[in-house]
């Protein structure tokens, strides 16, 4: 159930969005992937996803390459992105039903009444997506990623939008997938990374610049702050 990345680069006309990065990232542990605006990390989730094909570089999710085992791997990869693309004008649970379909689930209407249940949804589930509240479109976001039980979960800041409430619910929800799956977290929130990762990679200028545990890293910057670790690493 790991990702296995291999030099893996992006880039647009003479600009490198991604230059030959390597990583893994293991089951049972939750990585915070961090980064300043515009440092990669969205193009390095799309590219995990196979949303985005690499221009060299490989990235394997449970042993499936992503651009020679691009449905196998699909079948076992749940992506949010950053900007959730929802059917805006069909209702919360019919839509779920759908993405439940589309996988060829069995028993679909059972799926779909747990996942609604596991997000915080039920309240929710006869709206039409337009009419919820940012926090709840990311709540249907995460449910869409969650409900055919993935091995590896690609998180592009899933708690974007959510009150401090939603932020406790959510975050729980996925320190529990964190418990046997493969879980990516891309997040600007320094104390979302310090209470749910074990292993951080930072990226800048679309280089990594630190891949470690947390306590390693704290312990090279001798600081209990990862928000300073970050500002060291990305100046």
């Amino acid at each position: 159930m790991s990702i296995q990345v291999e030099r893996l680069s992006k880039t647009y006309g003479q600009q490198k969005a991604v230059d030959a990065i390597s990583f893994t990232a293991e089951p049972g542990k939750i990585l915070g992937f961090l980064g300043p605006n515009g440092a990669g990390k969205s193009t390095t989730m799309k590219m995990l996803s196979g949303y985005l094909k690499p221009t060299s570089g490989k990235a394997v999710l449970s042993n499936f390459d992503t651009q020679l085992q691009s449905l196998e791997m699909r079948r076992i990869m749940g992506y949010l992105p950053e900007n959730t693309p929802l059917y805006a004008d069909m209702y919360v649970r019919e839509f779920l039903n759908f993405v439940a379909n589309t996988y060829e689930l069995a028993q679909p209407e059972m799926k779909t009444k747990d996942v609604i249940e596991r997000v915080g949804l039920g309240e929710e589930q006869h709206k039409k997506i337009s009419m919820l509240s940012k926090g709840y479109k990311q709540r249907v976001g995460l449910a869409q990623a969650i409900i055919h039980d993935p091995e590896v979960l690609i998180l592009d800041e899933p708690t974007s939008g959510l009150d401090p409430n939603q932020l406790t619910d959510i975050r729980e929800l996925i320190r529990q997938l964190g418990n046997n799956k493969t879980v990516i977290l891309s997040t600007h929130i320094m104390q979302e990374v310090e209470a749910l990762c074990e292993q951080v990679i930072i990226i800048n200028k679309g280089v990594i610049v630190a891949d470690s545990t947390m306590i390693v890293l704290k312990t090279q910057h001798k600081t209990d702050s990862l928000e300073d670790i970050f500002r060291i690493l990305t100046r």
